[in-house]
């Protein structure tokens, strides 16, 4: 199963998820990620983090849309509404999800308030990320009604929640 991680910029969020999800996923699923606008280039602190966390960097990139190397079975985006954004919407046979958390790459103040900011969009993809991987997979591939349902119910989940 591919899953595409997608907001506009493809610099923070998506790429935090992105890692994080190949990090811990199963044998046979995948993500991957990209922005609708991409701002061409990884936030560097979306790096360090990664590495702070014992997460592989090596490969990611900004990237568009345009070019998937494959077809995903799920789309999850992570842009947050009620920041203001607009999320794009991905066209094609797929299940989606809005799995909304606010963007740290507009935080503002001191290094320790920006650093809390990606701390906490990370920690909250990754609860989520978890919650997903935690469930009966191998089954929920073949329901796609439930598997619907469970990335709902998913993306309502704060940082912790299970």
């Amino acid at each position: 199963m591919n899953v595409l991680f997608l907001c506009t910029g493809n610099s923070c969020r998506s790429i935090l998820a992105e890692a994080t999800f190949n990090h811990l996923a199963p044998a046979g699923w995948h993500a991957m990620s990209t922005g609708s606008h991409p701002t061409g280039l990884v936030h560097p602190r979306s790096l360090a983090l990664l590495a702070r966390e014992g997460i592989a960097t090596t490969g990611y990139h900004s990237k568009s849309w345009d070019n998937l190397p494959v077809t995903p079975d799920i789309v999850i985006t992570v842009c947050a509404n009620a920041a203001g954004e607009t999320c794009p919407a991905y066209l094609g046979p797929v299940l989606r999800a809005h799995w909304g958390v606010d963007d740290p790459a507009h935080a503002s103040g001191g290094d320790t308030e920006i650093d809390a900011a990606f701390t906490l969009a990370y920690r909250v993809l990754r609860a989520r990320i978890e919650a997903l991987l935690a469930l009966p997979l191998d089954t929920l591939r073949h329901d796609r009604a439930r598997l619907q349902a469970e990335l709902d119910r998913i993306g309502t989940l704060e940082n912790g929640e299970s």
